[in-house]
């Protein structure tokens, strides 16, 4: 669906890279035109919010695209940007992390000298079990703050961490643990979801069994003593105590941070992607800690002592950029809410987090908004809460309806700014920036303006750029700013193929989008999301909006499948609102007639019916490619980040009511214990 005309012509004002003067924030524009025009000098620049232990000798090398270079022969180490400095500033009494866990009812604020004597203890016993600069350690943990201990002490020594989201199961995590080749894993003995308890020792124990890679050194592991003190399941062949490491550098001198070149590794983060297939993503220390920094500051409005929530999980990299390394690199406070946002124990709960800790911003995604809305329309538990502290709410990972986006502001009374960004970028793309002047009403549906760096084009199959408003690929002009990914790990070839052939010069994000005549960019779908019918390209989100109009519709999720004539069609599973009165014979006629009235006849909309749940993925991404194949009978093969996979059993069953997937097989399921 094409966008609508714009109430401003701005043809004839003058432009800064593309976008009328006339429609932005001058600070904004001069920043932007810097960044892309002359990108040395602008992230020169930003670098000094950092320290360096030795200064870069050249700023920019993209001498081998797309292997671009920042700050090289520079010098530092993250654990000393994250907690040293700002205890030797004197703030090490401010509280650096708040873990707030309704599922085993604890709350703990753990201050910046508090991080500090864990770190150096434990990278002090991390040294003695051999691990050193460049060695690979694999982290399986939930949402705690050893966690992210673990991640500081590892980085303290120079060696590399690599996450994996707690809750994998056996094969996953032994999957990356033969890829990384690590030294030695460290874990929690048990993790905790809503009515369970989740045994990671007994996933460990079973992935490195079956694993063809064996770590030299014995397994860290952390007790939950509040969840679940039994350690019977400990071997002592293959597994040592957290408490029992801390103890081996204990009365010794605190281990110091060992220097890091700037484009030596930070972190290997695994991602399944559009592929299918998990690729090591390999995140590079220097321009990764400068955009992290100066997105929190300029994008979210952060500033150091205020407290900052981003609601992820250390598994995916909102949890590594925004939960970890950004705000303690700034010195903020950062919230780790251990819990659901509905069930934990009430819909209440984001509200209670926000004016309990003064929340200055949030980051989570739409999906979580809907959960409250859904199990508490009228906000009768989150009404008792004061959102006085609260900024804005920032939201990414999905498209998020207009219906969503205004019931999110009318409740939290903010803006609610939608973001663009992905695994390999590491931080946003496009964006609205609480730290320039911008209009915190962007166009309905806009991911906001290009955040510096960041060279964005919509291009044609054949590699031209496609005019104002129309659909197309969205791209990123090379060099990419710092913080994007450096490569694939032990994948160079991947890296090259997958992100960089099909528009030479340009990062492919594989995301389909359009711009506007103000530079506004819209990203519509993942690009196989988009639904061919007779030739006219529409975006599946479109449709959803358009469907959740609908008074009677909580969730929707659209995707093409095939037909004799159009070639694809667009099909419509939808979730109604609690207590429904209508049939779903009546409700599916109303959302026919409504998408005919808002979209029109070309988008063929007649198949549609009711489900109560639709697949997700555990970061809320609604799984449209999944559904789709299902429906044309072909082997699905889910990723291991599915939240419920056992909805596939109505999804079958609301297919078939329509007349596809009528000899689908049974999905193949990598499993979640969850």
């Amino acid at each position: 669906m094409e966008p609508g005309p714009s109430a401003v012509n701005y043809e004839d004002s003058e432009t800064v890279c593309g976008m009328p003067v006339a429609a932005h924030d001058p600070l904004y524009l001069k920043a932007y035109r810097q960044s892309v025009q002359n990108p040395a000098a602008f992230w020169e620049e930003q670098a000094h919010l950092l320290d360096w232990d030795r200064p870069w000798e050249k700023v920019l090398d993209n001498s081998n695209p797309p292997f671009t270079k920042w700050y090289v022969g520079g010098y530092l180490n993250a654990c000393y940007n994250s907690i040293d400095r700002h205890i030797l500033a004197g703030r090490g009494c401010n509280v650096a992390l708040i873990h707030d866990s309704p599922l085993t009812g604890t709350v703990r604020q753990v201050t910046y000298q508090e991080l500090y004597d864990q770190i150096v203890l434990l990278a002090g016993g991390l040294a003695k079990l051999g691990v050193v600069k460049g060695d690979r350690v694999v982290i399986y943990m939930p949402l705690i703050p050893e966690t992210i201990i673990a991640m500081l002490a590892i980085v303290r020594l120079g060696a590399i961490h690599s996450v994996v989201f707690g809750g994998f199961a056996a094969r996953e995590l032994c999957s990356r643990i033969e890829h990384v080749e690590p030294k030695l894993v460290i874990a929690s003995n048990v993790g905790v979801e809503p009515g369970k308890v989740v045994p990671y020792l007994d996933i460990l124990h079973s992935a490195i069994n079956m694993s063809r890679w064996r770590p030299p050194q014995r397994n860290i592991i952390f007790r939950r003593d509040n969840v679940s003190p039994d350690t019977t399941n400990l071997d002592p062949l293959t597994d040592v105590l957290w408490s029992d490491v801390l103890k081996m550098s204990e009365g010794e001198r605190p281990i110091a941070c060992v220097p890091i070149e700037a484009n030596d590794p930070l972190y290997i983060l695994y991602t399944s992607g559009t592929t299918d297939k998990p690729k090591g993503v390999l995140r590079t220390i220097g321009g990764h800690l400068v955009a992290l920094v100066y997105t929190l500051k300029t994008l979210y409005g952060i500033q150091p002592g205020h407290t900052w929530w981003a609601a992820s999980d250390m598994g995916w990299v909102v949890g590594h950029s925004y939960i970890c390394y950004g705000p303690l690199c700034l010195g903020a406070t950062s919230v780790m809410y251990e819990g659901k946002p509905d069930r934990t124990p009430d819909p209440g709960q984001y509200f209670r987090i926000i004016d309990q800790y003064q929340v200055r911003s949030i980051f989570s995604v739409p999906t979580s908004f809907r959960v409250i809305r859904r199990a508490d329309p009228d906000i009768s538990y989150g009404r008792q809460y004061s959102m006085k502290s609260l900024r804005a709410i920032f939201i990414a990972g999905e498209h998020c309806d207009y219906e969503t986006k205004s019931w999110i502001e009318k409740t939290f009374k903010v803006p609610v700014l939608n973001h663009w960004w992905q695994t390999e970028t590491g931080s946003a793309v496009t964006a609205t920036c609480l730290g320039f002047q911008q209009n915190l009403s962007p166009p309905t549906y806009s991911t906001g303006l290009p955040l510096m760096g960041y060279d964005v084009k919509i291009l044609k199959p054949d590699g031209s750029e496609a005019q104002t408003s129309e659909l197309g690929r969205i791209a990123l002009k090379l060099p990419l700013p710092p913080g994007n990914m450096a490569t694939l790990y032990k994948n160079e070839e991947l890296f090259r193929k997958l992100y960089f052939q099909k528009f030479p010069g340009y990062y492919d994000t594989m995301d389909a989008g359009y711009k506007d005549e103000r530079g506004y960019i819209f990203v519509t779908a993942r690009d196989d999301d988009v639904i061919n019918v007779a030739g006219h390209r529409l975006s599946t989100s479109s449709l959803e909006d358009a469907v959740l109009r609908h008074p009677d519709v909580v969730d929707v999720a659209v995707f093409g499948v095939p037909e004799a004539t159009k070639g694809q069609v667009p099909l419509c599973l939808y979730i109604p609102v609690e207590n429904c009165k209508k049939t779903d014979a009546k409700l599916s006629t109303e959302i026919i007639k409504l998408i005919r009235d808002v979209v029109g006849p070309i988008a063929a909309f007649r198949l549609v019916t009711s489900v109560n749940n639709l697949p997700r993925t555990r970061s809320g991404k609604t799984m449209r490619k999944a559904m789709a194949d299902f429906a044309r009978n072909e082997r699905v093969i889910l990723p291991a980040t599915i939240d419920d996979a056992s909805v596939f059993i109505e999804i079958r069953r609301a297919l078939n009511q329509l007349g596809y997937a009528m000899s689908a097989p049974e999905p193949i399921v990598a499993k979640l214990l969850d």
